[in-house]
């Protein structure tokens, strides 16, 4: 027996699965790029905030090493002025203590250079300057108290002769030569002094020698 199906034949579902397949994919793809998409973003705001985060803490890190610092650098300038005024408080009293034996060896130093013929009459003293006036029998004898005064240390050089004039004979005195020297004592003589009596095995400082006048 011959049968015929007279019924028209419905298209399979399976004919169809392929393209519900492919879009599913695209869909799915889809949403893992978008998925990832807000990961990255998501992550980058977070490393970002970490980031400020960790720069707002060096900030104040260094602004509390800045402070610190500061502090110290006042500290060190306080220091500073103080030891400026402790070693000028020094000087100060050192200068004092070699200004009260100045005159002593003001003095001894002009009493050492006088040369035999040679006297003084007057002195006057304003801070270290020196005026020394008197009389000398010849101008070789004023050459010597000079040369033995700037011979001394103890007077800067050039010790100067202000001037000098012949005083004439009379029948009690003979003829004489008045003259008048100004000199500047230095202090770098009583240094020199107490370096040589305070170093071991140094040479003492040996007086000026008197120098003999000639008529």
């Amino acid at each position: 027996m011959i049968r015929v199906n007279l019924v028209k034949e419905r298209p399979r579902p399976a004919d169809n699965k392929p393209v519900f397949d492919e879009a599913k994919k695209i869909a799915l793809g889809g949403s893992l790029i978008l998925l990832l998409a807000f990961a990255y973003v998501g992550w980058s705001y977070w490393n970002l905030g970490e980031t400020a985060a960790q720069v707002e803490r060096d900030i104040e890190a260094a602004r509390v090493e800045e402070q610190r610092l500061n502090q110290v650098i006042s500290e060190v300038r306080a220091f500073e002025a103080r030891r400026a005024q402790l070693e000028q408080r020094v000087g100060l009293i050192e200068e004092l203590r070699r200004g009260q034996t100045a005159p002593v060896h003001i003095l001894d130093q002009v009493s050492r250079s006088l040369p035999d013929m040679v006297w003084l009459t007057k002195m006057s003293q304003s801070n270290y300057d020196l005026t020394l006036e008197g009389n000398c029998l010849t101008l070789t004898a004023l050459s010597d108290f000079v040369g033995a005064l700037e011979h001394s240390r103890y007077f800067a050089r050039p010790v100067e002769i202000l001037n000098s004039e012949v005083v004439p004979a009379t029948t009690t005195t003979p003829e004489l030569i008045k003259f008048s020297v100004k000199a500047t004592f230095q202090m770098a003589g009583l240094k020199s002094t107490a370096a040589a009596a305070t170093t071991p095995g140094a040479p003492a400082v040996p007086p000026a020698t008197k120098g003999a006048g000639r008529g």
